[in-house]
């Protein structure tokens, strides 16, 4: 089996180049997707943030406020950190889970763990047989969260920089696929990639 680690900027096409190797075959993990489920209501993700944060962190109804933790954590790097340290092991725990029960289940499968903060986190690095990053310039990123998830300009260059710089993932990187031209470009770097994954040793 090959475990691969898919990483890049918030606004940098993650989602879009997961969907593509997904339809290609890949088995996608979503570090994203799992680290909501790890604070759902309940959770001991969730109890473990209120006690670092507060109770005003969740609304009436006992769901994280999101945009609200993210006010918080993004102008504050220490917080940031904290929250990492908190909600991060919990996630590591069912991404390998999740991997383990795939091996079981195909052990020629090629695996994506799509993961924003892989270059970040440090331990990560050498979990992946491969590392992927979608690389974007950052003009292009910021104008896309402007543009297409109504971030304030100030608030899409905070998010950008609390995040890796562009050449520390590019230093991470095994693969690099570009995603600053038009999506044909990108589906076929993504094609191009993913023949090399299927040629590559288990």
């Amino acid at each position: 089996m090959l475990v691969v680690g898919l990483t890049g900027s918030i606004g940098s096409g993650k989602t879009t180049v997961s969907n593509l190797l997904a339809l290609l075959g890949a088995e996608i993990i979503d570090a994203d997707l799992i680290a909501r489920d790890v604070v759902s209501p309940g959770s001991l993700g969730l109890q473990r943030i209120v006690d670092h944060f507060g109770g005003s962190i969740i609304d009436s109804a006992g769901v994280l406020n999101r945009s609200l933790l993210a006010d918080r954590v993004f102008m504050d790097p220490a917080e940031l950190v904290a929250l990492n340290s908190l909600v991060h092991p919990l996630v590591r725990d069912v991404i390998e889970s999740r991997i383990a029960s795939l091996e079981v289940d195909d052990p020629a499968a090629r695996v994506v763990v799509v993961l924003p903060l892989l270059v970040e986190s440090g331990h990560w690095k050498e979990r992946f047989d491969k590392i992927i990053v979608v690389d974007t310039p950052d003009s292009v990123v910021i104008d896309r969260l402007v543009r297409f998830r109504g971030m304030e300009y100030v608030d899409a260059v905070a998010r950008l920089r609390s995040q890796a710089s562009r050449e520390e993932r590019r230093a991470a990187a095994d693969i690099v696929i570009e995603n600053d031209g038009s999506e044909e470009d990108l589906e076929r770097r993504v094609r191009e990639v993913w023949t090399c994954l299927i040629a590559g040793a288990p």
